[in-house]
């Protein structure tokens, strides 16, 4: 497989990626990239390229994980570095909504994610961290 971008950062008023990329981020992709760089506050992310989803159906899910693995645990670290909290830390963490982007609109075609990276230790955590375990566990329901 050939070695090619597939993970595209945005966030503290940069991006990799711009507008003009729709076909290879996606709408979605593209739009907060451009944010980012027009200086919308946009909360920092990342875009897996829309090629990605041809190579899946090519090389199947154990070659597509072994391709993307090291740059998406570097676009989790970036992301870190700029909210100064980190995934999985029950005492300071990150949590991640996924949405997918299409080149072009699919409605229907994939839920939200939001709240990625709640669980029971992580939840405790921002109880005592908020003071609001309502807030949490409405959260955490949402994720669920």
């Amino acid at each position: 497989m050939e070695q090619k971008k597939r993970v595209y950062t945005f966030g503290n008023g940069q991006a990799e990626g711009n507008a003009q990329m729709r076909e290879e981020l996606g709408g979605k992709g593209a739009n907060c990239a451009e944010m980012n760089l027009v200086g919308v506050p946009v909360p920092p992310g990342f875009t897996i390229t829309t090629d990605v989803c041809n190579e899946y159906y090519q090389v199947g899910q154990d070659k597509i994980v072994a391709l993307l693995n090291d740059d998406i645990m570097a676009a989790v670290k970036h992301i870190e570095t700029l909210m100064n909290s980190r995934f999985g830390d029950p005492k300071n963490p990150l949590l991640v909504s996924v949405r997918s982007g299409a080149r072009a609109s699919m409605p229907g075609m994939m839920d939200t994610i939001l709240n990625l990276g709640l669980n029971d230790e992580v939840a405790a955590g921002m109880v005592e961290k908020t003071k609001n375990p309502h807030f949490v566990y409405d959260s955490y329901r949402r994720f669920v």
